[in-house]
C-alpha cells in the first residue's frame, strides 16, 4: 500500500497538471470504485474546474470549484494517470506506451476534461474509491476524523510525537508508528527505516522508550519521509514524478528490504522478522531488544 511521501508525490505531480482544467464527462465501471448519485455528479462535477490537489494521510482531496471536492483513496493498487497531447503523467504507469493503452482492464474512472485530456483512476484489486462530497465536509468523513497529526505538518515536534504514542503506552512502537490514529500516512517501509535510524527494536514497548529516544525516532521519521519525498517515493514501478522520474528512494534505504545484507552502521547482518503482522527489517545488534522485567 502507498504510504505518505508516495500519495504525496502522486500529490505533486498532479498539481501541477490539473488546476483549471475543466470536467467535461466521468465515466465508471465499477459502482464502489465511484459511489456517487448521478445527479450530483451532474451538478457539481460536470463543468467545474480543480482549484487544487490536497493530501492528507494517505488520501488525495481534488477540489472543484463549485466547493465540492473528489477524495480518492488508492488503498492497495489504486493509481492516477493523467494523458494529455503535451503532458502525461503515470503514477503506476510510467511507461509511454502504457498510458497510451488505457483505458484497460483495471481501469475504473474516466474523467474526461474540455480540452481533451484525461485522469483515470486504476485499480486492479477494486479497494479504492473516488467520493464526491461538499467541501466542507471532507473533514467530517468517518476516516479523516481518525486520522492523526500530519507527521511533517508545522507544529508536530517530537514532544507531540511522544504524547501521541503515549496514547498507547503498553503496545510495541512499530504497531503503535503503523496506527494511522496515532500518526497519519506512515507505513511498514519508514517504520523500519526510522526505528533503525534511531536504534530502537520494533518489540521495545513504548512506555519503555526514553525522551531521548523518542526525540530520535522523530528526528528520523521526518528525515526518512522528506527524503523519500524527494526521491519521489519507494518504489521504481507504481509512482514516478511529474517529470516522469522513477521513485528511488529503495536505492537509499538502509534496512528495509536488506535483510541478509550488512548493515551499513555497524556490519551485521540485517534480518528479517514479524512485527505487528507485518514484514519486518532490522540489525539485531543496532537494534537490541531489551526486555523489562
Amino acid at each position: 500500500m502507498p504510504e505518505l511521501p508516495e500519495v504525496e508525490t502522486v500529490r505533486i505531480g498532479l498539481l501541477s497538471l490539473l488546476p483549471k482544467r475543466q470536467i467535461a464527462s466521468v465515466s465508471h465501471d465499477w459502482a464502489k470504485s465511484f459511489p456517487n448519485a448521478v445527479h450530483d455528479v451532474d451538478n457539481f462535477v460536470i463543468g467545474a474546474q480543480v482549484i487544487d490537489i490536497k493530501r492528507r494521510g494517505k488520501a488525495l482531496i481534488i477540489n472543484l470549484d463549485s466547493d465540492y471536492s473528489l477524495v480518492v483513496h488508492l488503498k492497495m493498487t489504486g493509481q492516477l494517470v493523467f494523458r494529455s497531447q503535451q503532458q502525461r503523467f503515470g503514477a503506476g504507469h510510467p511507461n509511454d506506451s502504457l498510458i497510451g493503452k488505457l483505458p484497460d482492464k483495471s481501469t475504473r474512472v474516466i474523467i474526461n476534461f474540455v480540452d481533451s485530456s484525461q485522469l483515470f483512476f486504476n485499480d486492479q484489486r477494486k479497494f479504492g474509491w473516488m467520493r464526491l462530497l461538499p467541501t466542507l465536509e471532507v473533514d467530517d468523513l468517518d476516516f479523516m476524523k481518525k486520522l492523526g497529526p500530519e507527521p511533517l505538518a508545522d507544529g508536530f515536534d517530537w514532544k507531540a510525537l511522544q504524547t501521541r504514542l503515549l496514547r498507547r503506552p503498553k503496545s510495541n512502537i512499530k504497531a503503535v508508528i503503523l496506527d494511522q490514529t496515532v500518526v497519519a500516512g506512515v507505513g511498514n517501509i519508514y517504520a523500519d527505516e526510522s526505528l533503525w535510524g534511531a536504534k530502537i527494536h520494533p518489540l521495545t514497548i513504548v512506555n519503555d522508550l526514553k525522551p531521548n529516544q523518542i526525540h530520535k525516532l522523530y528526528d528520523e521519521l521526518t528525515f526518512v519521509l522528506r527524503l523519500a519525498i524527494e526521491k519521489g517515493g519507494s518504489t521504481d514501478r507504481n509512482y514516478v514524478n511529474a517529470e516522469g522520474k522513477k521513485g528511488s528512494y529503495m536505492d537509499f534505504a538502509r534496512v528495509f528490504r536488506r535483510e541478509g545484507q550488512s548493515c551499513p552502521r555497524c556490519g551485521t547482518v540485517i534480518v528479517k522478522t514479524r512485527v505487528a503482522g507485518r514484514g519486518t527489517h532490522l540489525c539485531p545488534k543496532c537494534q537490541k531488544h531489551r526486555l523489562t522485567a
